[in-house]
């Protein structure tokens, strides 16, 4: 009985906590809410149970472009939506094939991996001269980074080569939000239909308490944007990497079968 009770409050701690980093730290609800949730339950069944809540929150955001900025984004940015599209197909493809062992230990490298990137800790041979020649907007740029995002996005639901790409955009701040979620409201839109498709959702309950989730995760992104006047950056900025070695490293050892 209590095993029966302890899913459901799990799962809307998991998204109301994804949410509120978001709405704090203005990123990291997909990452944060597809680690914690992969430590409770099965990943593959983490990543998809993400999906409709990821599309919510971007729903929210969207809204700020008007017509004719979504009109010329999506121009602008063509060949990455498309590529991306494509790769996060062949992602969740993927995903539906990968044991359970494998998988944990990859999502736990990808969230110590974001951590070290985002602390600078670790230097990547030849990352300056890849960002130099893939992130320029041009059509083969477009098509090779997305592509690539795409794959790891629809596999794990982290999508921080997208954003990075489109920061070096030089968009202003309230249009790179705005085509920020355009894209991945569009990618998850297709992934939705996709997970469906391929049978990744393990029952029509999943399904379902993955829309009903789209609830507490706007309640979260609304909680934290409240908190984000009183919380100063470095402090936001390191509740969240913590919160992220810490799952980082739950799930490594946990798909190394150590804990």
């Amino acid at each position: 009985m209590l095993s029966q009770l302890f899913l459901p409050v799990a799962l809307t701690l998991a998204v109301v906590l994804a949410g509120a980093v978001n709405g704090l730290a203005g990123f990291g609800f997909a990452l944060v809410g597809t680690m914690v949730l992969a430590t409770a339950i099965d990943p593959a069944t983490a990543v998809v149970f993400m999906i409709v809540p990821i599309l919510g929150v971007n729903l929210s955001l969207v809204r700020d472009l008007s017509t004719d900025q979504l009109r010329t984004c999506g121009r602008r940015f063509g060949p990455l939506i498309g590529a991306a599209l494509v790769g996060t197909v062949l992602g969740l493809v993927v995903l539906s094939s990968l044991p359970q062992g494998p998988l944990k230990v990859g999502l736990g490298l990808v969230s110590l991996g974001f951590v070290a990137t985002a602390q600078q800790r670790v230097a990547i041979p030849g990352l300056d001269r890849a960002r130099e020649g893939c992130f320029v907007e041009s059509t083969p740029a477009m098509v090779g980074v997305g592509g690539v995002s795409g794959v790891l996005f629809g596999g794990t639901n982290v999508g921080v080569q997208l954003i990075a790409y489109l920061r070096s955009c030089d968009l202003p701040h309230g249009l790179f939000v705005g085509v920020v979620a355009m894209v991945f409201l569009g990618l998850n839109a297709v992934r939705v239909a996709t997970a469906g498709a391929l049978g990744l959702y393990p029952s029509l309950a999943v399904a379902l308490a993955s829309v009903a989730a789209v609830v507490p995760a706007v309640a979260g992104v609304v909680v934290g944007k409240r908190l984000r006047s009183s919380v100063g950056e470095p402090r936001r900025r390191t509740v969240v990497l913590a919160l992220l070695t810490l799952v980082g490293v739950r799930l490594l050892l946990g798909g190394l079968g150590i804990a």
